[in-house]
């Protein structure tokens, strides 16, 4: 296969530019990874119209990956449930080296072929789930195994990556190839195709969630009310559905917890 993820910088003499031309270099080729995700919409949506069909029965999402990738999995998982009021165990990432890893490299994590199927199994996963692989290179032996283990299952796969015909692909019932050209630093992909997967996981649960039911028109009416910026944001979502006043909008959405709750009460109320 060709690594386009380790091909040389289109870039050369970098230590010898001035700050703004480093930053224009660097927006120059951002700029390339929105069309490169802009071509393969017509292999994400056939991946999330599985994982909702799988969801609205009772299924769950796993992501695993490895270095920058495992991190943007499981960064996308832990915002599941703050932003749409979702359980924790709906939307799960797991990555090469454990938590720690998260924070700190966990050497040869990535090399281990049976780590990722041992790090499911806690999880009781099944062919009622959908396990998406990310991994920039495809070759990663941590998420390429994972997924040749969960097909052995019938458990749904689908990956991530940046390489044209990239291992991991040929173990995705749902592959995709987000191929964003060189990096700006050759071979650091935490860069152009640590952005791409990003983009596509953005994409990924935030229309799933759509797709659940968990938005209302545009609104997040399903958000946790952590903090006082969500609270405030909660109230002014009421008011705008309702009608009332900032301060009956705070207590009613006091009284119920919930912006959907809150709404639905308000609406019921008036038939």
């Amino acid at each position: 296969m060709k690594r386009i993820t380790e091909s040389p910088s289109l870039y050369n003499n970098l230590e010898q530019k001035s700050t703004h031309e480093l930053l224009i270099d660097i927006n120059t080729e951002d700029q390339k990874v929105a069309l490169a995700v802009q071509g393969s919409i017509h292999h994400i949506a056939p991946l999330i119209d599985a994982i909702v069909d799988k969801m609205q029965n009772g299924g769950r999402l796993f992501y695993i990956g490895a270095g920058t990738s495992g991190r943007l999995g499981v960064l996308d998982a832990s915002e599941c449930p703050p932003t749409y009021g979702v359980p924790k165990d709906w939307v799960i990432g797991l990555m090469a080296g454990g938590d720690i890893a998260l924070r700190n490299s966990v050497e040869k994590a990535e090399d281990d072929p049976e780590q990722a199927w041992k790090d499911l199994s806690p999880y009781h996963i099944s062919d009622q789930d959908v396990l998406v692989g990310i991994a920039a290179s495809g070759t990663t032996p941590y998420v390429i195994n994972g997924l040749k283990k969960a097909r052995t299952q019938g458990i749904i796969t689908g990956s991530i990556s940046c390489n044209p015909d990239a291992p991991l692909s040929k173990e995705a019932d749902f592959p995709i190839e987000v191929i964003v050209g060189p990096e700006y630093v050759t071979g650091s992909t935490r860069m152009k195709s640590g952005t791409a997967q990003k983009l596509v996981l953005n994409m990924i649960s935030t229309s799933v969630m759509i797709k659940l039911g968990k938005v209302r028109d545009n609104r997040m009416v399903d958000m946790q009310l952590s903090n006082d910026k969500l609270l405030d944001r909660g109230i002014k979502i009421v008011v705008e559905k309702t009608g009332l006043s900032y301060e009956d909008a705070k207590a009613l959405l006091t009284e119920k917890g919930s912006v959907r709750l809150a709404i639905d009460n308000f609406e019921n109320s008036k038939l």
